[in-house]
């Protein structure tokens, strides 16, 4: 099978925990917390080996939480490659409030970045032995990292001959587009705003989506949809993506379990659409876990044999 690498320069612990209400003022006794790596990146990698993949991992880490990134990322078994910062990776908080099932999530910025730590990440994808066929770059960029930093990764993936998948939003994604980019993965929010303009109907998102295209700024896009599924455009035309009704845990991973299963049949030698249609059913196996947990692999190839036998 085709190699696949995946980039996040701003990964996390993510920690999460259960209280029955959220209220002002008062200390809240929470239930045992549970601790996991998290960031962009990180999860579509984890989720890329609980869909029986393989993939490696780069990330950036540093300071006691980066080492228990590290140390969690050991304990499940998986080869990944950090590289030392000074600052400490960041940690993130999702709250589920049991008396109404809702859940309160908290990000933090994370740690900011000398130039030579992420000139190091560059580096470091530049001399990859052997080059490999997809690098996926997903997640936000830390502070002091350039905006454009995520261009500078498509002109290196173009110059090795890697398919470049990006995840991303704002200002690093509208400079990585301008570089020329594999395929681009926005929920609607990120895609009205790369647009620049209010999308109300799908012709429309179609229509922007196949300018792109056309313009040489990406080969393909998936739009994520939530609950609607997604778009998926390409040369050959564009195809709205049903999703499966299932019941919902978290959406906690949802967008990041898509995008795994998408590069993980793609490398399996899946056509877009198929592809597309599979990371569908990842996404929603993933909202069928609780707390911050990923996709499952027997939920996911259930739904999506069960969507192809709806065609």
């Amino acid at each position: 099978m085709t190699s696949i690498v995946t980039l996040t320069m701003n990964p996390s612990i993510d920690k999460s925990a259960s209280v029955d209400h959220v209220v002002p003022d008062r200390k809240l006794r929470c239930g045992p917390p549970q601790h996991e790596p998290g960031g962009g990146g990180i999860n579509v990698f984890r989720a890329i080996h609980k869909l029986g993949g393989e993939s490696l991992a780069l990330y950036c880490a540093g300071g006691p939480p980066g080492q228990m990134l590290r140390g969690l990322l050991d304990r499940e078994g998986l080869v990944h490659h950090p590289i030392q910062i000074e600052g400490w990776t960041r940690e993130s908080l999702t709250v589920y409030e049991e008396s109404t099932g809702q859940q309160f999530r908290f990000g933090m910025p994370g740690p900011s970045l000398r130039s030579e730590e992420w000139k190091r990440c560059l580096t470091e994808l530049s001399t990859l032995d052997p080059t490999p066929d997809y690098i996926v770059a997903s997640g936000s960029l830390p502070p002091d990292v350039p905006v454009d930093f995520y261009g500078r990764v498509a002109e290196l993936a173009k110059e090795r001959g890697a398919r470049m998948i990006l995840d991303t939003s704002g200002e690093p994604l509208r400079l990585a587009l301008q570089k020329g980019i594999f395929l681009i993965k926005p929920n609607m929010r990120e895609f009205a705003e790369l647009a620049g303009v209010e999308i109300t109907e799908e012709s429309q998102q179609i229509r922007i989506a196949t300018e792109f295209i056309e313009n040489h700024q990406a080969e393909a896009i998936i739009v994520s949809l939530g609950a609607g599924g997604a778009l998926a455009v390409h040369r050959e035309g564009a195809v709205h993506l049903r999703a499966p009704t299932v019941r919902i845990e978290s959406r906690v991973g949802a967008g990041d379990s898509m995008t795994a299963g998408v590069v993980l049949s793609l490398a399996r030698g899946f056509s877009l659409l198929e592809a597309a249609r599979f990371g569908v059913a990842a996404g929603a196996a993933a909202v069928m876990t609780p707390g911050t947990q990923l996709c499952r692999r027997e939920d996911t190839e259930k739904l999506y044999e069960s969507s192809l036998s709806l065609e």
